[in-house]
């Protein structure tokens, strides 16, 4: 082995193992969420973290069970059963795969930064919120209450102690993830102690054996289809926005660049096998991702080392896992949590546009009473009607009169369809002379709704007698206006070389 790549391969192998560590109390804990066994969901998170170490691509993401899917999962496992959600996380990675073969993937990198934000600091709003459920206790009746007295103060400073632990540990030594030694430290007190506080094992017993090749039992029908369709459709979606989104998070982060189609190829060919092998599905886990990265591990092998860990502890290792204390689990996710919310953004007041900030807020708050992906989908469209409305008032015109008494409106902006009533109350063909020169040198023509704006604005100058001409149009622009075609003044030296969006083009 080359002893010089020994530290970056320890560095990996050990932010594995607390990625490990981390994914075992949020498994069992979506599973419960999803209404099915925890192991369906240990499962999950071993192999659609393996495969996608093995075949995606962004080294360093940590792929496993999610809560994003569980909460859709529920209804398909409480109306059909659990075969039905084998099979439908089956079609699931099938469309994944679909959507990277076509290359679709790097649409991806059209959410704007604001989005990016608000889905970060949403997520971070999320993890901190999914860590209070572990302060309840259950009641004789079957109700629960929140931990009060001894019991929450214990679990208080061990959350603290962990803390502490990961925060001030990196100042001393670097030998070891610091989560990893914060887990170990604190599990260690508890064990060697004797304190009583709340465990893993009690979460669940996460004992089993190798999982096993099982196609899903359903009919082969389309009645079948018809059933699991709609619920793969959304599970593949909401799976690829997480993980493209975390993608371009931890590319930022590392100063690397993914792979956004390989990952969707990868993330489907991993549900495909999970769906078989009795796996509730999966996508990419942001918090285990920034562990992994914060732990300075950016390659496939922390992926596949967690995987493995995962494995060894369902098989061998349980009774162990099982005595670590949820608070050190709990700690650590808080910390995550800090991490990932993007403080910065609470000093852009004034310094950034107002719509900017409120896309922010808008998608942190939607990931956090709703789901991601709606989060996405609505900062996306809010961004696009921002951009539209704002470049929809750039369009202005310079008024001049030639020496022979033409009119001239010299235009500058874009004419699409948002300023399209900008551009026709730009003229005033009543009071305008008999010749009237619109001149686009400085304006481009982006749609089938400028074009018939200017058909349009052309109709009313003839209506009223008055002569029309148009400069500086592309040829597009000739080939596809109507009544105003004949009023283009052409220039092939002058005239510019542009396309718009017009499905009349071929």
């Amino acid at each position: 082995m080359d002893t010089k790549n020994f530290p970056e391969l320890k560095t990996n192998i050990l932010s594995g193992l607390t990625v490990a560590l981390a994914l075992v109390p949020e498994a069992i804990a979506f599973a419960f969420v999803a209404h099915v066994h925890p192991l369906v969901g240990l499962y999950a998170a071993f192999m659609v973290g393996l495969v996608t170490s093995l075949i995606g691509g962004r080294p360093g993401m940590i792929s496993g069970a999610a809560g994003s899917l569980a909460v859709v999962m529920v209804a398909l496992v409480v109306q059909h059963g659990v075969e039905y959600l084998f099979a439908a996380v089956v079609l699931m990675g099938v469309l994944q795969i679909a959507f990277g073969l076509l290359k679709f993937g790097k649409f991806i990198r059209m959410v704007p930064h604001p989005v990016m934000l608000g889905f970060v600091n949403g997520l971070a709003i999320v993890i901190f919120l999914a860590q209070l459920a572990h302060f309840k206790v259950a009641n004789a009746d079957g109700s629960t209450s929140w931990m009060q007295g001894t019991a929450l103060y214990v679990m208080l400073g061990l959350i603290v102690l962990t803390m502490a632990i990961i925060y001030v540990l990196p100042y001393l030594t670097k030998a070891i993830p610091s989560t990893l030694a914060a887990i170990v430290a604190v599990s260690a007190l508890v064990i060697f102690f004797g304190i009583d506080t709340k465990t893993v094992g009690q979460l669940a017993s996460i004992k089993g054996d190798l999982p096993a090749f099982h196609l899903p039992d359903v009919p082969l029908n389309w009645e079948t289809v018809r059933i699991v369709l709609p619920y793969s459709l959304i599970l593949a979606g909401i799976g690829l926005i997480e993980s493209l989104l975390t993608l371009n998070l931890i590319d930022d982060m590392s100063g690397t660049r993914g792979k956004p189609n390989r990952t969707c190829v990868g993330q489907g060919v991993a549900n495909v096998l999970t769906g078989c092998f009795g796996g509730m599905g999966g996508c990419a886990m942001i918090g285990q991702s920034m562990i992994n990265v914060t732990n300075g591990a950016v390659k496939n092998i922390s992926g596949i080392a967690a995987s493995l860990f995962l494995l060894s502890f369902i098989l061998f290792a349980s009774h162990w896992i099982e005595m670590i204390p949820l608070a050190a689990l709990i700690g650590l996710m808080f910390v995550v949590s800090e991490k990932t919310f993007a403080w910065g953004s609470l000093r852009l007041f004034g310094k950034v546009p107002t719509a900017d900030l409120l896309v922010v807020f808008a998608v942190a708050a939607i990931t956090v009473f709703t789901d991601l992906a709606i989060a996405v989908v609505a900062g996306v469209i809010i961004s696009a009607l921002v951009f539209a409305w704002q470049h929809a008032k750039q369009m202005t015109a310079q008024v001049s009169v030639e020496a022979h008494g033409w009119k001239v409106y010299e235009l500058s902006g874009s004419l699409f369809f948002a300023s399209t009533q900008n551009f026709l109350a730009l003229f005033t063909p009543h009071d305008d002379p008999a010749e009237v020169v619109i001149d686009f040198k400085h304006a481009r023509v982006k749609d089938h709704s400028a074009l018939e704006a200017i058909d349009l604005l052309a109709e009313r100058y003839t209506q009223l007698g008055k002569t029309l001409h148009l400069r500086h149009l592309s040829p597009d622009c000739l080939e596809l206006l109507d009544k105003a075609r004949g009023m283009i003044e052409v220039n092939v030296l002058e005239d510019p070389l542009y396309h718009p969006a017009d499905n009349r083009l071929g």
